[in-house]
């Protein structure tokens, strides 16, 4: 079904399709129907270039209210797509924390991911062949406009509660700086007011690994999924952390020589990856990722953190070594209204995904209106001579432990 109209400021089309896979994005079989805004205008985007035209893929779960005050809105990360029960399905669903018989619940797909958005195999209309490397760098800030197409679109006018993990906290937090009074609550998860220096180096390392696969810019069949194995096997020890690994994949046999758990388990992630998403995507979302500034163009990224109002739920994973909970505490300390939690999870970075219950206790009373931000200064940071610091929890009584 293809349903069009007339817009005098941005002529555009939406498509409503039950789509069963991505075409850049093979063996990913989907049962959620995925709407597709497009917007045939010019899209400027924040370094000076622009696409000439623009496919937002969103999928929407439930019913907006008369009031229109049922809105939640997810922000997928790096590898993830629209459809937010898929990659999210402890929180979203029937009787979960997002649930559709309670909440219109939005998920809109990033511009460069290969699942469904305009990105690098889209066809450039100005030259009717795939962008290829010539794909533009897009940033946080245009990912979050392209956002706002689709919230304008549903006629959203307020948010009850934005929530995103790592690259998904990253668009949250630079609509609540673009556009304050939209949002309620907002919970960030595992994520950071600026990519870090650590970060884009894990980031790097994983484009080199990419990049020296010869096969990447021909036309072969497989072109660039060697890379695109190394690439996630370097991201998979940053994801996780020394004790994930000694707890899943210790030797039962000690006098073993070679044909590890752990080195089985990295070619495994590398394949499964490599499967189902687009090695162009991934070089494109990766430099995305690094482009995150909230200061930039602003005065700090402490002044713009300052300019968020609603009330912010700010999680960290105790054992996450790619956004370290020192970046979380940084968020919190200069957004007005927020309450930093900790969860001591053995997941690190992947913690986000995978710790349901504490995640839904802890987001639970923004989402119902009963937030608590008394928490912000409970947790210390421990500073030391090196550089390095760690979040300690002050011995005091009621002091929630995780």
């Amino acid at each position: 079904m293809v349903v069009s109209w007339i817009n005098n400021q941005q002529p555009s089309t939406i498509h409503k399709t039950q789509t069963w896979f991505w075409a850049h994005c093979p063996d990913q079989q989907k049962s959620k129907i995925v709407e597709y805004l497009t917007i045939r205008t010019p899209f400027k985007l924040e370094n000076g270039e622009s696409l000439s035209e623009l496919t937002i893929a969103y999928t929407t779960y439930g019913v907006l209210s008369p009031e229109k005050d049922n809105v939640v809105w997810i922000a997928h990360a790096l590898t993830a797509n629209a459809d937010a029960a898929d990659w999210w399905p402890g929180l979203v669903g029937p009787g979960k924390l997002f649930d559709p018989g309670k909440y219109f619940i939005v998920c809109a797909n990033m511009i460069g991911s290969c699942y469904g958005s305009t990105h690098a195999r889209s066809s450039n209309p100005d030259t009717g062949q795939p962008y290829g490397k010539s794909f533009p760098l897009i940033t946080i800030r245009d990912m979050v406009r392209a956002h706002q197409q689709v919230q304008a679109r549903l006629g959203i006018s307020r948010i009850r509660l934005a929530i995103g993990g790592s690259m998904g906290g990253q668009q949250v937090l630079e609509w609540a700086v673009m556009d304050p009074g939209l949002f309620d609550n907002i919970a960030i998860l595992a994520s950071n007011a600026r990519h870090s220096p650590w970060g884009i180096a894990f980031n790097e390392a994983q484009r080199m690994a990419i990049e020296a696969d010869p096969s990447l810019y021909t036309d072969a069949p497989d072109a660039g999924k060697a890379g695109l194995k190394a690439a996630r096997a370097i991201a998979m020890l940053s994801y996780r952390n020394y004790r994930t690994y000694q707890l899943s994949q210790e030797e039962i046999d000690g006098d073993k020589f070679e044909d590890f758990k752990a080195s089985s388990y990295q070619r495994y992630q590398g394949h499964k990856l490599q499967k189902r998403f687009d090695v162009l995507s991934y070089l494109s979302l990766s430099r995305s990722m690094d482009s995150h500034n909230l200061g930039r163009g602003r005065e700090s990224v402490e002044a713009a953190l300052r300019q968020i109002t609603a009330n912010a739920l700010v999680i960290g994973i105790q054992s996450d070594v790619l956004f370290p909970v020192e970046e979380q505490a940084y968020i919190a300390r200069h957004i007005p209204r927020a309450k930093l939690e900790l969860i001591d999870s053995i997941y690190g970075h992947d913690g986000f995904l995978i710790e349901d219950e504490a995640i839904s206790r802890l987001v639970r009373p923004f989402l119902e209106g009963k937030p608590r931000l008394n928490g912000k200064d409970k947790f210390i940071l421990r500073e030391r001579k090196n550089g390095f610091g760690y979040l300690a929890t002050p011995a005091l009584p009621g002091t929630e432990n995780f």
